[in-house]
């Protein structure tokens, strides 16, 4: 065979092999297990399914054409608050009813180098990411109060902002997270611009896979919680390029003094306070490349302290066997199983508490209303809705995430949009971003009533015990006479 001959029999080859991968990438593993399987108090997890390279299941952003819109729950209505924006993230509503949004994207080269970063970057700009962070805060205002944002103002772009994420307010005091740093600038209700320099209130290590960074306020205000995602999937590129990551900090606002409030978390983002227990609750995106149907992202409490297992575990006693960093000492002993399962790949991110005064109707009266985003990883597509998770009267949740704005995927190929954050606005109606698609959503049940102030549940505790009395065995021996007790 003549040396020509030779090459194109080698370039066919290369081709087949090629084309293969491509194949195998872009239809992967098909899940086994419904969404619902895959959520609740009580999950399925399934055997793993270890992948050298993720599978791929990406629907490509194609817009909303101008009569149409996302599929709203029986008894809600959903329209347009808001539109034109660029990739508009997270959002909060101020007391004066003006709503804030962060428009951003990925910051530049957070994804390395390389031919990983190449196939990265262009997952990324297939889901809906354009590569170029717009770096502003847009200030919306329905000044005539008819359900539509009528003004739009550009408080900031750029000058200091880099890929801002994370917005809280209080007191004349407005703090954004960036990527790589939370600021605070001075601002009073009713500012269209936001002209003065911040005043950095802590570095945060910034850029990697999970570059957002959401923050929350304690009800005192002297505390701000941040959280921060992890760098890699399961801190393949070591543990030392997770420092103060997959963790939610505690920032104290007096002293300035930051503290890990918690960790384990692979990527934290909705941060809210769940009104009847007053505790700190989290959306959590889990580990890919173990199967489409592992691992659930979740909702869960976060007690000081707590490790909820990432990278080296799941769900409190599953191990990740291709974690190759060492677990601390005594790990397996205080690792928290999650509370609450919301699908696998789903990508939760924003979360918002029923409070008292949302007009969602009786059948939203107690709960959380929670984006997610969607999968970029898994088939058939999951999430690209936003649900709603009923709590009991303690402040537990209940059941299976129940639909509220659904229709955001056209096919299993392309989408509409991708549900991000959530907000309720001052007239009690939800409003949602849909970055890809830059429009703000606002859904609201006509004519009923505000939501009940949900009721905080206040429990007795138990009175500390100040000194010694009698023999401290008495009260592990249940009653039994003394000839029954276990002599040591």
């Amino acid at each position: 065979m003549s040396t020509k001959g030779k090459l194109l029999v080698a370039l066919a080859v290369f081709l087949l092999v090629f084309g293969g991968i491509a194949f195998w990438l872009m239809h992967g593993t098909p899940a086994e297990k419904s969404v619902d399987e895959l959520s609740g108090h009580d999950p399925a997890i399934v055997e793993p399914k270890p992948e050298q390279f993720p599978s791929i299941g990406i629907a490509k952003p194609i817009g909303w054409a101008a009569n149409e819109a996302p599929t709203a729950a029986k008894g809600l209505v959903v329209s347009r608050f808001a539109e034109g924006l660029d990739h508009p993230r997270v959002m909060l509503t101020l007391p004066n009813g003006d709503v804030l949004i962060s428009e951003a994207d990925a910051p530049e080269g957070n994804l390395g180098t390389g031919i990983t970063a190449w196939i990265g970057a262009w997952l990324m700009e297939r889901a809906g990411a354009h590569g170029k962070s717009p770096d502003a805060l847009v200030l919306l205002r329905d000044s005539n109060g008819d359900g539509k944002a009528d003004q739009k103002f550009v408080l900031r772009q750029g000058n200091g902002l880099a890929s801002p994420s994370g917005l809280a307010w209080r007191d004349g005091t407005l703090y954004v997270a960036n990527h790589n740093a939370v600021l605070s600038f001075p601002y009073a209700l009713g500012e269209t611009t936001l002209s003065a320099a911040p005043k950095k209130l802590m570095d945060l290590p910034g850029g990697g896979n999970h570059w957002m960074r959401n923050v929350l306020l304690s009800a005192d205000g002297t505390r701000l919680f941040v959280a921060v995602g992890s760098s890699s999937n399961i801190a393949e590129k070591g543990m030392e390029a997770e420092q103060g990551r997959a963790a939610i900090w505690e920032l104290n606002l007096k002293t300035g003094y930051p503290r890990q409030f918690a960790q384990g978390l692979r990527n934290p983002n909705g941060l809210a306070w769940n009104p009847s227990s007053g505790e700190l609750w989290t959306t959590v995106n889990e580990r890919d490349q173990l199967g489409p149907d592992l691992v659930p992202d979740y909702l869960t409490n976060v007690p000081v302290g707590a490790h909820y297992g990432w990278p080296w575990v799941y769900w409190k006693k599953h191990d990740d066997t291709r974690v190759t960093s060492a677990p601390p000492e005594y790990f397996d002993d205080y690792v928290r199983k999650p509370e609450y399962g919301l699908g696998a790949h789903v990508a939760a991110l924003g979360m918002a508490f029923i409070t008292g005064g949302e007009k969602l109707g009786p059948d939203y009266a107690n709960g959380a209303v929670i984006a997610r985003h969607g999968s970029w990883n898994r088939t058939p597509l999951s999430g690209y809705d936003v649900v709603f998770v009923k709590f009991d009267a303690n402040g537990n949740p209940q059941g299976l995430p129940v639909p509220l704005l659904t229709g955001f995927l056209a096919s299993q190929k392309e989408t509409h949009g991708r549900p991000t954050w959530v907000s309720f606005a001052r007239d009690g109606a939800l409003l949602v971003t849909d970055d890809t698609a830059g429009i703000v959503w606002r859904v609201v049940a006509p004519n009923a009533a505000p939501a009940a102030a949900i009721k905080t549940v206040v429990t007795d505790r138990m009175p500390p015990q100040r000194e010694l009395k009698g023999d401290p065995n008495a009260q592990y021996t249940a009653g039994f006479k003394k000839d029954q007790s276990v002599q040591q």
